[in-house]
């Protein structure tokens, strides 16, 4: 059986696992959330959010509380537990750093800090973080994480994991950088060539980039990166899955310091591609409303979209949405995920049935003009929001409350949704044919334009509301025909607010 792997296809990446295309439907456990005792009586409920995959950690002080010596009992039972409910994993390695601080190194590590020293601040106070500028510190969290993949070679010939994060959303903080002793030597010491300005001279960080935090956070990034390098080519060299690892987000206005500064950012892509080639991406925590100018910037800088960590509020339902139809996103999975809300959950589970009925279709259409991802772009917009799709110019508005009890197809023009729950609006478009869409998700209408301006006027054929079948060929099953109020007299294609659905769509043009 082959290991899991990326593939690249047009512009974006895909996942292949067991030698065919594989989507996750993620969810992201709890920090504390993976032991058996705990689990067991949570995988009814991830089976009916319908999750593929669950994203869970491997804490470094449990698999070596004494160092050389491994238990590998969470491991075995985490991936035994997941088989027997038909789930693959990604696996979170919580060695060094988690959420920048280095709680989850061994004792053995922590009581010993003259071997594995602390970074430091300004005035010279330790940290609850080990320094990225030791020997030891690195060397030892790589031999545990060569020690996991060599565990996993033996022991998941079945490739239940599927991919790995090393680290969990590195940075640094409360300073922009680590003051202690190894820093500042290196801080003085020539920028490394890899990082230079095109033809510049060797200098220190100040000499070339200036004196400023910017500067200083620069420094930590390649630090950081090369620290991580060290450890994913030692898991690699064991057991060649996909790795990446995952950034904590800035906080507007925020700067270095006062968020977990220098991890895989957008704006350090280049010195994080340089300090850790052997990365296959680089993965954003989205936390922030602002759900698709994040998930952008990654695709941007030329990464495959994988979002290991998003919040459980309804709104995941509709980024999901956005994550998958725009991007061909690896897999989308909101955090703390066995104890999402009722509410937030029907509506997640019913975006990942969509997700699941299309699956055969993101898979072929990602990274092509063919297919793109419907969100909102701001709250207060006014006018439609064009989007093109191949030749067509899709115009769809956002419902986001119920529509008046009045006849069907009825719109809540107003957007007003005092006293009623917010609800998600999001929607993914592929087109399958010169003239042949499906349309997925929920609370989206849309029209259709010609992207030409003396082009043909475009009209609705037909429209039919259904769904593929997950258990089979992926055969289409109509449910009923949509027409007269449903399509607004053939004048628009509208996805109810409050469930998702998929409808079928043929299109035809006319002067």
């Amino acid at each position: 059986m082959s290991l899991p792997r990326l593939e690249k296809t047009g512009t974006a990446s895909r996942l292949i696992v067991d030698d065919a295309p594989f989507i996750i439907r993620g969810g992201e456990l709890t920090n504390s959330g993976v032991e058996r005792s705990y689990l067991r009586e949570c995988w009814r409920k991830l089976e009916a959010l319908g999750l593929n995959t669950v994203v869970a950690p491997v804490y470094w002080h449990s698999i070596e509380p004494a160092e050389g010596e491994f238990d590998w009992t969470l491991v075995n039972e985490l991936l035994e537990d997941a088989r027997g409910h038909g789930m693959r994993v990604v696996l979170l390695w919580f060695g060094s750093w988690k959420n920048s601080m280095s709680c989850y190194a061994p004792a053995w590590v922590k009581q010993d800090a003259d071997r594995f020293p602390r970074a430091r601040t300004a005035d010279g106070r330790p940290l609850e973080l080990l320094t990225p500028f030791s020997d030891s510190n690195r060397d030892a969290d790589a031999n545990a994480f060569a020690a996991l993949m060599r565990h996993l070679r033996t022991s998941d010939e079945e490739h239940t994991v599927i991919l790995v994060q090393v680290e969990n959303e590195i940075g640094m903080i409360p300073e922009a950088r680590d003051h202690s002793q190894e820093a500042e030597e290196a801080f003085r010491a020539p920028v490394p060539p890899a990082l230079r300005p095109r033809e510049g001279e060797p200098g220190s960080w100040v000499d070339v980039f200036g004196d400023s935090p910017a500067t200083e956070e620069r420094f930590m990034a390649w630090a950081f990166a090369r620290y991580v390098e060290h450890i994913t080519a030692a898991g690699k060299a064991e057991l060649p899955l996909p790795m990446y690892t995952n950034a904590a987000l800035i906080r507007p206005g925020a700067q270095p310091g006062q968020y977990p500064s220098a991890g895989p950012l957008p704006h350090l892509d280049d010195v994080w591609r340089a300090g850790a080639p052997s990365l296959d991406f680089l993965a954003p925590d989205i936390y922030f409303p602002n759900f698709a100018e994040w998930a952008d910037a990654y695709v941007a800088n030329g990464h495959p979209l994988f979002v290991p960590e998003a919040l459980r509020s309804i709104d995941a339902a509709a980024n999901a949405m956005y994550a998958y139809g725009r991007h061909g996103a690896l897999g989308f999975s909101p955090f703390g995920i066995e104890t999402i809300g009722e509410e937030a959950g029907a509506f997640l589970a019913q975006a990942f049935d969509v997700v699941a009925q299309l699956s055969p279709l993101i898979a072929e259409h990602a990274g092509r003009e063919t297919m793109t991802g419907l969100l909102q772009p701001a709250s207060d917009m006014r006018t439609p929001h064009r989007v093109r799709l191949d030749e067509v110019v899709l115009e769809a508005t956002y419902e986001h409350s119920p529509a008046p009890d009045l006849a069907d197809g009825v719109i809540n023009e107003s957007g007003d949704i005092r006293g009623a729950t917010r609800l998600p609006a999001a929607a993914i478009v592929i087109r399958t044919g010169p003239d042949a869409l499906v349309v997925a998700g929920i609370g989206v209408t849309l029209t259709f334009h010609s992207a030409s301006a003396d082009g043909d006027m475009i009209g609705i054929l037909s429209c039919e509301e259904g769904r593929f079948d997950t258990d089979g060929d992926a055969s289409w099953r109509r449910r009923r025909w949509l027409s007269g109020d449903q399509t607004h007299q053939g004048r628009h294609v509208r996805l109810e607010p409050g469930r998702f659905a998929v409808q079928r769509v043929q299109l035809y043009r006319y002067r």
